[in-house]
């Protein structure tokens, strides 16, 4: 199933405009040209990551990863969310003042996404896709927005929301290395021996995390809404989960965010699948160009979530 890079030229990606929740919202729609299969198949609605206030359509972990997967006859919709303030240059009392002067905050970008998926499942028949196998994914923060945006919408379907219509399921939900957990859980022994191995990877501890939640939510982390911390979902909120793939790196500290949210769907009942790509930091989907063994993980992963769409009845 590995892309050739003809096959990569042969993908047509056209920029479009939406009429967005929070004003005009870019999405770039990527499509194999001529398509793949005559008959209609899934789609993918995807999210970029960069701890909520970084990243753009053009860094490979969104044009790359929808280059990749529309190679292969899956359709892709990338979308281009506003981002919360670049957390880098606030003091911690940035963080509690409310509305910033640049950037958004919780819950703007995981509602940019969630139109941007209706917009995408009501184009399906353009699309050259099933509206019933449309999925839903991301990378990083972008996967925290999108297993979001599925609890919002179970939330409305099981009546907690009254105030707001139930709105459709995805299909099948693809999470790559996700950060779920503001108040991340334990490290393991093991884990933290890669880290200590690989100083340059040991980005991700517990302070930088909340401190980006904190950037994200404009306020503490204590108390924050289910849907902007998806790890702290209990199993009730969990019925009707979608079937979710999981994929994370080996010499990553997100990964015990991601490893604790796939065994909280699993106790709900979900199909879920967890993938570890052996050997690699956080992102190793933005870096698909950093030689062979960077492509190989890339690659695998683009597999991986490949053969579970197609799988997606």
């Amino acid at each position: 199933m590995r892309a050739a890079v003809g096959a990569l030229n042969a993908v047509e990606a056209q920029d479009h405009t939406l009429a967005g929740p929070h004003g005009p919202l870019p999405v770039r729609v990527y499509r194999r040209q001529p398509p793949a299969a005559a008959q209609p198949g899934p789609a993918l609605v995807w999210a970029h990551g960069g701890g909520f206030a970084y990243g753009d359509l053009e860094m490979a972990e969104a044009d790359w990863v929808a280059r990749s997967l529309a190679a292969r006859g899956i359709p892709v919709v990338s979308v281009d969310y506003r981002l919360a303030p670049p957390f880098e240059a606030l003091d911690a009392a940035d963080l509690h003042q409310g509305e910033p002067e640049t950037g958004v905050r919780f819950p703007v970008p995981g509602e940019e996404l969630a139109a941007a998926f209706d917009w995408t499942r009501a184009q399906a028949v353009e699309l050259g896709a099933d509206p019933e196998r449309m999925s839903l994914g991301g990378a990083s923060a972008g996967a925290n927005l999108a297993a979001g945006v599925v609890l919002t919408r179970l939330a409305r379907t099981t009546g907690d929301d009254d105030e707001h219509p139930a709105r459709p399921l995805p299909a099948h939900l693809l999470l790559a290395y996700p950060t779920l957990h503001a108040v991340q859980p334990p490290t393991p022994a093991d884990l933290r021996a890669l880290l200590d191995a690989d100083p340059e990877a040991d980005g991700f501890g517990p302070e930088p995390v909340r401190r980006m939640y904190e950037n994200y939510l404009g306020g503490p982390v204590e108390d924050a809404p289910v849907a902007a911390v998806p790890g702290t979902a209990d199993v009730a909120q969990l019925a009707g989960h979608p079937p979710t793939t999981v994929v994370t790196g080996e010499v990553d500290e997100l990964r015990v965010s991601a490893e604790a949210y796939a065994e909280s769907l699993r106790q709900a009942g979900v199909d879920v699948a967890l993938e570890m790509v052996a050997g690699v930091r956080h992102g190793h989907l933005n870096r698909p160009h950093e030689g062979p063994a960077a492509a190989q993980a890339a690659q695998q992963t683009i597999e991986q979530f490949a053969a579970r769409l197609l799988r997606t009845p």
